[in-house]
């Protein structure tokens, strides 16, 4: 079940949460290169396989299936 309510003006919890535990500080302009949704994704898988294992890597993977990665690319590329 998709998570539609807003959470702190992010499109929901998972993307805040996210943002905040993954993103937040994290400087996008690397080359002046754009931050892009699917690169934000890649970049979050990376860090949450190299967390985690089993079961929790498992929940872990399916929290990251709410994210709104457009909003998180747009918030880096601001």
């Amino acid at each position: 079940m998709k998570n539609t309510e807003k959470y702190n003006g992010w499109t929901n919890y998972e993307t805040w949460r996210v943002n905040l535990e993954i993103f937040d500080g994290l400087c996008s302009d690397m080359d002046d290169e754009k931050a892009t949704a699917e690169g934000c994704k890649d970049y979050a898988e990376e860090v949450v396989s190299e967390s985690g294992e089993g079961l929790a890597l498992d929940y872990a993977m399916a929290f990251l299936d709410d994210v709104d990665w457009q909003s998180i690319a747009d918030h880096l590329n601001e």
